[in-house]
């Protein structure tokens, strides 16, 4: 049966998303271990996990239209799954298929609220790195020591730490 398959395809992107949300924690402790081969290799593995996740999307689409056509609604409506649901009308079905449609929306909820965080914790870094960068090197137009503001064009700025000169 066409729900059948909707619904088997439901908790297939369940499934995906829940692995999604278990590498965004992984990934988090990877960032904050500033472990940069870690995080290369969690971010492989979620453009294959979002590929898998856009196939899929692509399938529950079909799957959506074959139910349509199933119940005799020939057009290629875009429904969501709570006015699909209202095409449900064996009460088991219509109960699991809401069931997997909250599973769903809590696990990608959950999923947004991960990758935030993360996000976060990725701008925290580079806002550290860039600070660290301009203690080490030191910004050009800094000046360290007091200069009388009529020798604006006799002092040099100091380079920094490193001396970018080579």
């Amino acid at each position: 049966m066409a729900l059948t398959k909707l619904l088997e395809l439901l908790e297939r992107l369940d499934e995906a998303h829940l692995q999604m949300l278990d590498l965004a924690a992984v990934k988090k402790q990877t960032i904050m271990d500033n472990k940069v081969d870690g995080l290369i290799d969690i971010m492989n593995r979620e453009s294959k996990l979002m590929k898998l996740i856009g196939q899929l999307e692509e399938q529950r689409t079909e799957a959506a239209y074959a139910f349509l056509q199933h119940v005799g609604i020939r057009s290629n409506l875009n429904l969501n799954l709570t006015e699909l649901s209202r095409l449900v009308f064996d009460p088991e079905d219509k109960l699991r298929l809401l069931q997997i449609q909250q599973k769903l929306s809590d696990t990608v909820r959950r999923l947004k609220k991960a990758n935030e965080l993360n996000q976060k914790l990725i701008e925290q870094s580079l806002t550290f790195i860039d600070y660290s960068l301009d203690l080490l090197v030191g910004r050009p137009n800094q000046d360290f020591t007091y200069h009388h503001p009529s020798d604006k064009g006799n002092s040099a700025a100091r380079p920094g730490l490193f001396d970018t000169r080579g």
